[in-house]
């Protein structure tokens, strides 16, 4: 099983015009050696014979050099020193991984891929196809919240099994994955298209389908690399994973932008909001808490709470009476309640960053006992109605708000004080903002809010409202002494 090398052309016979192959003469010199202009370089191995007996001898080229064409012959005899020649069994496993991977232009298997195989007892006929595996590693995904189990779910069943399911997972290249994002970017395209079309008919073809946005893309990329990273390390089905020398396209969240007068001046012509992520100004939301005050609005603590802690929606409505101590002015966020479809369920908030103690402002402490008396009252009036939940935060009867009821109450509100709109996620980002024009640090800024890092504060937040950058630039302008305090007139 030494194997050889040859040359071969595609010269034909002058009388039957059969082609020559490597009996051709000018492949070789007078003297007998290889013509260096003729032919082409070539490789021949026998394998160990098949499992039914028969013999099977391997050929391949052409290969631009002698070299070339060794490498690869070499690399095939390091992969058959492997199994144990008294071990039949073993030598037709490794005969059958060289032959596959050469007739399917797959790199030739090395001595430890040998082993592995051989370890497992698996043949390459034997390995799960991607739709196969990614169901079966959905279904093992067991210490992960269902929220993100969801989304891995999702992820698998619209967009990995359609366009990668009918692959055998050692054969996953990254010319496979790149082909799925620019199917699915061109989707996108025929998405738009048909939505911007003056045919109803066209229309109604994209109705409730959803184009894939850049981060959407990068966290379906995160699904694949992680189920491929697992077929790796867990199942030694992959040596390398081909998810990981994919270079899919920066996703830039969408910086939030203030509702100037202009912008709110433009938004009433055209209808049109600048950006997805709104910021009111703070009259906007001291109009807001007003108009939600003054309504007597049994949610008008929460929304409070929100605007001047920062807390998440689900933080918000996760709260529980004992994670308030309002003599010491604080809450600590242990849970958040989560929407999995429609329904709902109490958990811990997602990272261990989440976690933490906020300080509470005066105002927002004297608008919480408010609260606690008039749901104290509720719970009165309920009865035996009232469900004990322990939720700060509850419907009339004590049972769990529902997260989008929140959502919709909100710009239901926002409607009726005549205000741009927003995202209620976004007084989230109305918190950070008013606390750097408050001259807060951004690292306070960033401990209160949560967040992972102050880079990331800085530079989701750093050039927000107009008051910062004014306040920058008078600072600057500041610095530089001037005779008389002033520039002089040229």
């Amino acid at each position: 099983m030494k194997g050889s090398i040859f040359k071969r052309c595609g010269c034909r016979d002058t009388t039957t015009g059969r082609r020559l192959g490597r009996s051709c003469p000018d492949l070789r010199r007078p003297g007998g050696g290889w013509s260096r202009n003729h032919g082409q370089w070539h490789w021949q191995i026998d394998l160990p014979a098949r499992a039914n007996g028969t013999r099977r001898t391997l050929r391949h080229g052409p290969y631009p050099t002698q070299t070339d064409a060794d490498t690869i012959l070499d690399r095939i005899r390091a992969a058959l020193a492997v199994p144990d020649p008294t071990d039949p069994h073993a030598m037709v496993k490794t005969g059958d991984l060289i032959e596959t991977a050469v007739k399917t232009g797959a790199p030739v298997p090395t001595p430890d891929q040998v082993r592995r195989t051989l370890h497992l007892d698996i043949t390459p006929t034997e390995l799960p196809t991607m739709a196969d595996y990614l169901t079966d590693w959905l279904a093992g995904r067991k210490n992960i919240k269902k929220g993100t189990l969801r989304s891995y779910e999702g992820h698998i069943r619209l967009y990995l099994i359609p366009h990668l399911g009918h692959l055998r997972i050692d054969r996953l290249r990254p010319g496979h994955i790149d082909a799925m994002y620019e199917a699915i970017a061109e989707r996108n395209t025929t998405i738009a298209t048909l939505r911007a079309s003056r045919d109803p008919a066209k229309r109604d073809q994209v109705k409730n389908q959803r184009v894939v946005g850049p981060r959407t893309m990068h966290v379906i990329h995160a699904t694949l690399r992680k189920a491929l990273n697992d077929a790796m390390r867990r199942h030694r089905y992959l040596d390398i994973n081909p998810a990981l020398l994919i270079e899919l396209p920066r996703a830039r969240p969408p910086k939030p932008t203030v509702w100037t007068d202009q912008r709110v001046k433009t938004w009433r012509d055209t209808g049109k909001t600048p950006s997805p992520v709104m910021i009111w100004t703070p009259e906007h939301t001291g109009r807001f808490l007003d108009h939600t005050h003054d309504a007597g609005d049994r949610l008008y603590a929460l929304y409070h709470l929100i605007t001047f802690t920062g807390l998440r929606r689900g933080e918000a409505c996760g709260l529980h009476w004992d994670d308030l101590d309002l003599d010491a002015k604080t809450l600590t966020v242990r849970w958040q309640l989560v929407q999995q479809g429609w329904a709902t369920a109490i958990d811990t908030p997602k990272t261990t960053d989440s976690e933490a103690t906020v300080a509470l402002d005066t105002e927002t402490v004297t608008v919480l006992r408010t609260h606690r008396a008039r749901h104290n009252r509720e719970r009165l009036a309920a009865g035996t109605t009232w469900t004990r939940t322990g939720l700060v935060f509850t419907t009339p009867t004590g049972g769990r708000l529902h997260p989008a009821d929140v959502t919709d109450h909100f710009h239901h509100l926002a409607t009726q004080a005549g205000l741009p709109p927003i995202r209620l996620h976004d007084l989230r980002h109305g918190a950070a903002t008013m606390g750097l024009a408050a001259g807060i640090q951004m690292k306070v800024i960033s401990n209160r809010l949560r967040h992972s890092s102050p880079h990331f504060t800085a530079t989701f937040y750093g050039a927000v409202l107009p008051e910062l950058s004014h306040a920058a630039a008078e600072a600057t302008a500041a610095i530089v002494p001037r005779r008389g305090g002033t520039a002089r007139p040229a």
